[in-house]
């Protein structure tokens, strides 16, 4: 049964949708990190944390593949083209077979203690990616409250459930299937109850459907993965050359940089259904407008993030990994700059995505992954350490200098499509 127009709620302000969607994804993320965190604290070895982060990565790896990138398009569908059902059942249909394909790689390359983890650990993040989905249909009708408070939720439930179930029984996998109850409560009673008032939650899906979304958005897929592996390939360079002590004094200073691409991406979250409306509609004024206003924030975030750092960061480090990390402060700097290439990487791709440009999303990455192969052996051997962020910077650059070219040219595309539809005909 569908919803009337006047049972809907009323729409958000964008100020109010950045501020919920920022302010609750900035929330869960800390708590998911504090999980990492808690692990070692409450348990008397390294084992439990190294098993946790095994199924992180794992699950990383096949998370991909499961969200298939449909999020943005989800968003970016403002002629709804395909049902809240369609979408939720494709997403189910993606979980499936990531998780066979998961445990098939587990098996291959875990130890066959660590097969259960990973296991149960999908089961916890795949019931987020249903979420999502609800989210996403939250946000077409500009209502990303919904999302803060789920977020908040989630975060709160999850390391609630984690300490409670892990601390007095040191079992990672109750812990684990302890949230993945607690994060299905907030799904079954807060998400399903709001996302319901906009469009019924059922599951429907068509053979022809189903081919369509894998055929649409394997580029945007495949785009993801080569994004993902940007950073990948220098850093697995530096553990070879280097050693595994220097990925991780790397990494361990990399962290807290990563705050300027998750704020970038929740700055422009929220517009990646604004953007096509201007975009179609042939408001080339007001989508321009638009886009330097995201340009100018991200750049902004940026900025902020570098003066915080520049007073706050040794501090934060030393606090966080002991004194030892304090010389190596110094990799801090060209991190954020690697951070903020990659923020302009993923939103210029999100943006392109959402204007249905596929292939260019897919061009800008792979070019950008391309890139960052000779780099990596060039900057690494260079400079050791910091070469993972100057290989990654200039991998970026390369991928968002096609990327803004495509987008230049779908706006001139459009705006003289919109010119000779208003121009006079002439007889």
């Amino acid at each position: 049964m569908g919803v009337s127009q006047n049972e809907k709620p009323r729409e958000l302000s964008l100020k109010a949708n950045v501020l919920w969607n920022s302010i609750g994804s900035m929330f869960y993320l800390g708590c998911q990190w504090l999980i990492t965190v808690l692990v070692v604290r409450l348990s008397s070895g390294f084992d439990a944390a190294g098993l946790l982060s095994l199924a992180m990565s794992v699950v990383g790896i096949f998370g991909t593949f499961a969200n298939y990138k449909m999020g943005t398009y989800q968003i970016s569908d403002i002629h709804r083209e395909n049902t809240l059902a369609e979408y939720l059942a494709f997403r189910c249909v993606t979980l499936a077979l990531s998780f066979f394909a998961c445990i098939a790689y587990a098996l291959i390359t875990c130890p066959p203690h660590a097969i259960v983890t990973v296991a149960l650990f999908f089961v916890y993040k795949g019931v987020g990616l249903l979420i999502d989905i609800l989210h996403g249909t939250d946000q077409q009708h500009r209502r990303m409250d919904y999302i803060g408070k789920s977020f908040m939720l989630q975060g709160i439930v999850s390391i609630g459930a984690f300490a409670a179930v892990f601390y007095p029984t040191q079992d990672l996998n109750l812990a684990i299937v302890a949230m993945t109850l607690g994060v299905s409560l907030v799904f079954v009673a807060f998400d399903m109850r709001k996302t319901r008032q906009f469009e019924p939650i059922k599951l429907h899906l068509t053979r022809e459907k189903a081919f369509f979304f894998l055929k649409t958005s394997l580029p945007a897929v495949i785009a993801s993965v080569a994004a993902s592996a940007i950073f990948t390939i220098p850093k697995q360079y530096l553990a070879l050359v280097g050693g595994d002590a220097a990925l991780g004094i790397y990494s361990s200073v990399a962290a807290p940089a990563l705050v300027v691409q998750m704020g970038a991406m929740y700055l422009y979250g929220p517009l990646l259904d604004i953007f096509p409306k201007h975009f179609f509609d042939g408001d080339m004024k007001d989508f321009v407008k638009l886009l330097a206003r995201t340009v100018a924030s991200i750049v902004a975030v940026t900025v902020a993030c570098w003066i915080v750092l520049l007073f706050i960061g040794e501090p934060v480090l030393v606090l966080l990994f002991g004194e030892a990390i304090a010389e190596h402060v110094y990799l801090l700097y060209p991190v954020l700059i690697a951070t903020s290439a990659t923020a302009f990487l993923w939103f210029f791709g999100d943006l392109l995505i959402a204007l249905r440009d596929f292939k260019a999303n897919f061009i800008g990455n792979v070019v950008a992954l391309v890139a960052v192969l000779p780099l990596s052996v060039v900057c690494v051997n260079v400079w050791n350490m910091n070469g993972v962020s100057f290989a990654g910077i200039g991998a970026c650059i390369a991928g968002v200098a096609y990327l803004s070219f495509a987008l230049a040219s779908a706006i001139r595309k459009q705006s003289a499509r919109k010119q000779n539809e208003e121009a006079p005909h002439e007889h």
